[in-house]
Formats: C-alpha cells, sequence, structure tokens
C-alpha cells in the first residue's frame, strides 16, 4: 500500500526539491526573530495564576531562544494591517500546539494571513519560513487544503520512533542532522506524542493540494492508522512536525510519552537550530530597536502554572 506513494514522493521530491527560493548574494540575519501564534485560553482553570484570553507556552519561547532566536508574541484578534506590520518585522513564524478550532478560532485567522503572506513574500524570493508543531502541523494541512482532513489517532501520550521515508535524510530539514542522531530517532522512543488527531497518509495520497505541496519524511502509526510525523513543503521553506520537540527539554509533567533523554534533548535542539537557521536567511527587521524592543516577549511576565501542568509556565495575553 505504501510503496506507489513512495515512488510518487520520489518523483515530486525530483520535479519540486529545487523550488525553494534562493537567497544568495544576502547576508545572513544572526539576530533572527521568531513570531509565536497565542492561542485562546480554553483551560483557564488549569492554571490558577493565569490572567488571559489567549496564551503562548514558555516552552516554544525557550525552544526558539535556545538555537539563538528572540521571540514577539503575536495576539490573536489583531487586525489584518498590524499583522502585516508584524510579518515584515519577524523573520520566520512558529506555529505551536494545543486545541483549538483549525477553521473558526482567532488562532486560526492569524495563522491564515500569516500563511498567505508568506506564500506571497517567498514566490518574491523574500525569504520567510514556518514552523509547525503539533497542532502547527494540523493548521498548516488545513490551510494548503482548504479542509480539515485530520482523524482520531490515539496518540494522546505516548513516545515514539520516527518511520522514516526513504531519501528522507537528504531533506532540507533532516541533512544537516549526525547519522546517529536519524539513527536514535528512527530506533529510539523518544519523540513525543500529545494529539488526538493526525493527517492519515490516506486522506494526504487523496488529497491533490497537500501531495503537490508537502513532502513526507516521516510517519507513525497508532497500530490502526499510519498519519504523518514530519514534512516540509517542496516550494516554501515550510517544516511541521506531529510530535513535540520542544516538550523534551523544558516540560516536566511526569505523563507517558515525556521523554528527557540525551538523544531526545539532541533531537530537540538540531531542531530548532534548523530552524532558527532557516529564520537567519530572512531580512525582515523592525523599523528601530524602539519598536523592535517593545515588541519583544520580555516585556510579558512568564506564570508557572505547576508541575502537573502540560506546559508548566504560560505567558498570558488580554
Amino acid at each position: 500500500m505504501c510503496r506507489p506513494f513512495f515512488v510518487c514522493a520520489a518523483v515530486l521530491a525530483a520535479c519540486f526539491g529545487q523550488l525553494v527560493p534562493k537567497m544568495s548574494g544576502l547576508s545572513h540575519n544572526y539576530r533572527p526573530i521568531i513570531g509565536v501564534l497565542a492561542q485562546e485560553n480554553l483551560e483557564v482553570d488549569k492554571c490558577v495564576h493565569a490572567r488571559g484570553s489567549s496564551y503562548i507556552a514558555a516552552s516554544y519561547v525557550k525552544y526558539i531562544e535556545g538555537a539563538g532566536g528572540r521571540v514577539v508574541p503575536i495576539r490573536i484578534n489583531q487586525n489584518t494591517e498590524e499583522y502585516v506590520n508584524i510579518f515584515n518585522s519577524i523573520n520566520g513564524l512558529l506555529l505551536p500546539g494545543g486545541d483549538v478550532d483549525l477553521q473558526t478560532s482567532g488562532f486560526s485567522r492569524a495563522a491564515k494571513i500569516f500563511y498567505n503572506l508568506a506564500i506571497k513574500a517567498n514566490d518574491a524570493s523574500d525569504y520567510f519560513p514556518i514552523w509547525g508543531t503539533c497542532q502547527g502541523l494540523q493548521q498548516l494541512t488545513v490551510l494548503t487544503s482548504s479542509k480539515n482532513l485530520l482523524t482520531l489517532t490515539n496518540t494522546t501520550a505516548v513516545a515514539l520512533p520516527l518511520t522514516f521515508v526513504p531519501g528522507a535524510e537528504n531533506s532540507r530539514l533532516f541533512k544537516s542532522f549526525p547519522k546517529d542522531l536519524l539513527q536514535s530517532l528512527a530506533v529510539e522512543n523518544i519523540t513525543s506524542n500529545f494529539h488526538s488527531w493526525s493527517l492519515s497518509m490516506q486522506n494526504y495520497s487523496r488529497n491533490a493540494n497537500l501531495r503537490r505541496f508537502y513532502k513526507v519524511l516521516t510517519t507513525n502509526s497508532d497500530g490502526r492508522i499510519d498519519f504523518i510525523s514530519t514534512m516540509e513543503a517542496y516550494r516554501y521553506p515550510f517544516y511541521a512536525v506531529q510530535w513535540h520537540p520542544e516538550k523534551t527539554p523544558f516540560e516536566w509533567i511526569d505523563k507517558p510519552g515525556m521523554v528527557h533523554t540525551a538523544s531526545a534533548i539532541r533531537a530537540s535542539f538540531y531542531t530548532s537550530s534548523f530552524f532558527i537557521s532557516e529564520a537567519r536567511k530572512s531580512q525582515h527587521q523592525f523599523l528601530s530597536q524602539a519598536e523592535e524592543e517593545k515588541a519583544l516577549i520580555y516585556n510579558h511576565t512568564v506564570v508557572f502554572c505547576g508541575l502537573d501542568n502540560i506546559f508548566m509556565q504560560n505567558y498570558y495575553f488580554d
């Protein structure tokens, strides 16, 4: 059943693999700033100190900072003009995990605006990467297909090895990973999965928009359904994982699926380091230092929600 897909993927890679915008002649930006999209705070009772209608988990901020980036929080329910100004000032977008509606939420509305801006920018050779984690991957599939094609899977708290598609080690995302780390990812239970919904290989294969846009790099299975766990776009610097590399070093809830081994920590670092290396190719910047300082996450206070919370620390926004 999988063999025709691998052939199709190989053909598509040959056709589209070199179409990511090239930024030759431009110097790298060694002060990259990543926009992290906030989302509706649907579980205010889970954090007694929570104050705000939206939030960003601090582990995503640390994930970016640990690889040499800085973070600007992107609030939901801002107007399009405000989002355009933010887009022109940051060097990449991270769509985090969570549990909001992927078609009607403020998160999904903002994600769509930034997605369309990134498509337009990259088409004009203005390099702008996007990274999606868990819900972020799911949101990207909805934006690309204009449909919600997700399927329920039994993956709410489990650590898994990755099943690499042939040739995935030569993908943009994985080609810089050490061989021993790729081996660890393939045979050890070191990718944390905390999701109820997944994009099945069947639904991916049946949707022409998704097949043409994304190259599948790894898959997983809950024992019943094969689903996509890592992917990258053919023509754009868009990357997504269904698993949680940010949880391994920064979240400590005592649940199945949480892994803190040395190889899991290395995998976290190599994914964030890759994304920041992509953001360094972006030349966007704030109009002034004062405007930049005002926008950064450092202006906000992180809230400790407890060791038994799925997100140990959060930033909250009105």
